[in-house]
């Protein structure tokens, strides 16, 4: 057993959260709890940067600045105990209060993409909501993980509080993952991954909160604002390599502004590639399977636009370049796959009709995140209540719903697959209500 909360086997480390939950709720208050959560904050700011280097040596996903931006970023915005705040009802009848209470140990499967910071903000999250957590992080990102494990607890004692708060096998894997499913100390599972563990943890019998996959498209009609379009789409879109769920896939672009955009998003430094580029990369970045259908090639999700390039047979640039765009029609698989690189496709539509119908299709029922860039009202109308996503922007890349460019928050989990959309402390709590009876409590 390691005091820090890494254990050797799965069933101690459920056995010690669930403990340490009850310990919570039972000897610390509200306020401790937002003591503890300050800690976590103060502890990971300290280390952030060198431990999301170390993060990403160890899985080379993403681009390392736009890493520790967002891992600051994400960590600073974690909640506090006010978030999770009650409800009163009131009459001459009576009070009746309804409390936002703790699940009580909830397990959690972490991404390989955001391993670092969705410990560090789940257990934040959970600590407001009153919950301890047991992770199942992805494999490939487990020393992350545990460094984010360990350090949490550290913070959490040092600073009064119980250990064990946050716990994780130390070499998680399929059976792990089945004992935390199947263990009834655990109460709810939170997922954050493909459609293929969605189904996985969709199985079990617990309450379930599932991030799945998306691939948002983004519309660029003939009244938009062309220039601020392609100023926002070349920031947003290398971010991270194109690895965020949230971040634009796809664009469909009006005729009559076509070559006004792809002008000016070339002017932005984007590199255009021709045709014949576009297959060899398409080819190497993407595996068709027996169905026809095709998937992105993991050897390539979150690299550079240059790597991809060059593992491709295509000359990359000799500057660093941050995206890519390729001229391709609705159907191109690059449209109707995830394949989170900087490799972005473009479709130029004759109607908006066709636009829209194009984005539905890319997006694939996934109801994640989608935009639209147009000062006609009826577009954007139209378009979102045919889209049905849990985020939809309008003038903004997608990332305006988390507060970058727009209003909002962000999380390290988006629920679009079970409908909870961009969690918060709430979303990991249940209702009870207290109701006190003939005229108790109302003194009005």
């Amino acid at each position: 057993m390691n005091e820090l909360g890494v254990f050797d086997k799965v069933e101690d480390a459920i056995d010690a959260a669930y403990e340490a939950q009850k310990v919570l709720m039972r000897d610390y208050t509200t306020e401790d709890r937002d003591r503890f959560i300050e800690a976590i904050k103060a502890a990971f700011l300290e280390i952030v940067e060198a431990e999301t280097r170390a993060e990403f040596e160890e899985t080379g996903y993403g681009r390392l600045d736009q890493k520790i931006i967002k891992n600051i970023g994400t960590i600073s915005e974690s909640e506090n105990t006010s978030s999770v705040d009650s409800v009163v009802m009131a009459s001459s009848k009576g009070l009746t209060v309804e409390y936002y209470a703790p699940y009580g140990l909830c397990g959690a499967l972490t991404p390989v993409t955001n391993g670092l910071v969705t410990v560090a903000s789940n257990t934040m999250t959970m600590l407001a909501a009153g919950n301890s957590i047991i992770f199942n992080c992805h494999p490939a990102a487990k020393m992350a993980g545990a460094k984010a494990v360990a350090l949490v607890n550290k913070a959490v004692t040092e600073a009064g509080g119980p250990a064990n708060i946050a716990t994780m096998p130390r070499d998680p894997n399929k059976d792990s993952l089945d004992a935390i499913l199947e263990s009834p100390k655990v109460s709810l599972i939170i997922g954050t991954g493909s459609e293929e563990m969605v189904k996985i943890i969709m199985r079990c019998s617990k309450k379930v909160i599932a991030a799945g996959p998306g691939n948002p498209p983004t519309i660029v009609d003939e009244t938009a604002d062309v220039a601020k379009a392609a100023q926002w789409l070349s920031f947003a879109l290398p971010f991270e390599n194109n690895m965020l769920c949230i971040t634009e896939k796809e664009i469909f672009v009006m005729e009559k502004v076509y070559d006004e955009f792809l002008a000016a998003m070339l002017e932005k430094g984007v590199r255009l590639l021709t045709a014949e580029e576009a297959d060899k990369v398409m080819k190497t970045a993407l595996i068709e399977l027996p169905n026809g259908k095709y998937v992105a090639n993991k050897s390539y999700v979150g690299k550079d636009a240059n790597f991809i390039l060059e593992a491709s047979g295509v000359t990359p640039n000799e500057e660093d370049l941050l995206l890519c765009v390729i001229e391709v029609d609705a159907d191109h698989p690059y449209v109707l796959t995830e394949q989170m690189m900087p490799i972005i496709p473009i479709v130029k539509c004759a109607t908006f009709e066709d636009a829209m119908a194009g984005a539905i299709k890319a997006e694939g029922g996934c109801r994640h995140s989608a935009a639209i860039w147009s000062n006609d009202w009826n577009h954007v109308n139209q378009f979102g209540k045919a889209i049905q996503t849990t985020i939809f922007v309008h003038n903004g890349a997608t990332i305006a719903a988390t507060g970058l460019g727009g209003t909002g928050n962000g999380s390290a989990t988006i629920a679009t697959y079970t409908g909870e959309g961009i969690t918060t402390a709430k979303t990991f709590t249940r209702i009870r209500r207290f109701a006190m009876g003939d005229g108790g409590g109302y003194i009005v």
